[in-house]
């Protein structure tokens, strides 16, 4: 079980495309659900999408980690694509979470084309737990639920939540 109770959690939509209503979320329904499955008294705040700029993030995650929140979960932006082609959607989330964390585990997966699909981290800042998760919902929830079984085995082992996340999200893919 784990050691403390998530009391307090927010889910952050990043992305234009959710911000837009190009892409319909259906991520933090999901997301809520395991979530509440944790602890079903749980409060659970789902913030509006943010766009892909960094210090937007930024300043969001602050915003919460100075409310005490127990858990913030980003959904999307996990890819960095931009980075290898100039006509993919700019992904700040991993960079935006490197800049906040202190203490962070991350783990990045490569597609067979060698470039980057997905980078997760797993980390603590005080005391509330940030992770995030990619933006897809098979992918989403499958890191999701490995960070509910990891956390709920060990919620300060944060290698061990990163890990696990990143072998489920892998687990879509390869069999």
């Amino acid at each position: 079980m784990a050691e403390y109770l998530i009391n307090k959690a927010v889910i952050i939509p990043t992305g234009d495309e959710i911000r837009s209503g190009i892409i319909l979320d259906t991520d933090s329904p999901m997301i809520m659900q395991v979530i509440l499955s944790i602890n079903s008294k749980c409060t659970v705040i789902r913030n509006e999408p943010i766009p892909d700029v960094e210090n937007l993030i930024i300043e969001c995650i602050k915003s919460y980690i100075k409310d005490d929140v127990d858990l913030i979960v980003l959904i999307g932006g996990s890819g960095g694509g931009h980075r290898y082609s100039s006509t993919l959607a700019k992904d700040y989330t991993h960079t935006s979470l490197n800049s906040i964390l202190d203490k962070k585990f991350s783990t990045e997966l490569y597609g067979k084309n060698g470039h980057m699909w997905s980078k997760l981290i797993c980390g603590k800042v005080n005391n509330t737990i940030i992770i995030n998760v990619p933006g897809p919902y098979q992918e989403a929830r499958a890191a999701i639920e490995a960070f509910k079984n990891s956390y709920e085995e060990n919620s300060d082992d944060l290698k061990q939540i990163n890990v696990s996340m990143a072998e489920a999200v892998k687990s879509q893919y390869y069999y």
